[in-house]
């Protein structure tokens, strides 16, 4: 598993892609799984705080104790206006709740910018980074795969 840092560090100009299209919009989908194993989508936000990929929620949420049990997620970027012009970003991994000293220290670097009451925050810990869109000619699909201390793989789809 990755640290947002480390998958920058391995492959900076998809890292760049991936941060782009993750802040051009607020609002993304997070998938969780509920306690008896089915798929849980939520809509969520992310952001980068030093070396991680992080996400909050709202106290006793449902995708926050799904996270708390099992900590496997998938975020999907928020696919815009449908054009498909730029690619739908997928990082999956595991998350970890932040908490104790560690989050006071999140919440004193951030006074200010943090919705008012208290909140879960989670670092997202990633396995895997997939960029799907359409190729140059918009006849098939491009598929852009990492995984950490692994190269980067391509894929066409007709």
């Amino acid at each position: 598993m990755a640290t947002w840092k480390q998958f920058e560090d391995e492959v900076p100009e998809l890292a760049a892609i991936v941060h782009a299209q993750l802040t051009a919009t607020k609002h993304h989908v997070l998938a969780t799984l509920r306690a008896d194993g089915s798929p849980r989508v939520s809509g969520t936000e992310v952001d980068f705080d030093g070396d991680h990929l992080t996400l909050g929620s709202m106290p006793e949420a449902r995708k926050a104790h799904d996270l708390q049990r099992d900590p496997r997620y998938a975020v999907h970027n928020n696919p815009g206006d449908a054009t498909m012009t730029v690619p739908d970003v997928k990082i999956s991994g595991r998350a970890v709740e932040v908490t104790g000293p560690e989050f006071d220290a999140y919440q004193s670097a951030h006074a200010g910018a943090l919705p008012p009451g208290p909140f879960h925050l989670f670092r997202l810990g990633i396995d895997e980074v997939v960029l799907a869109g359409l190729n140059d000619t918009r006849t098939g699909m491009a598929i852009t795969l990492w995984r950490p201390g692994q190269q980067v793989r391509t894929f066409a789809r007709a």
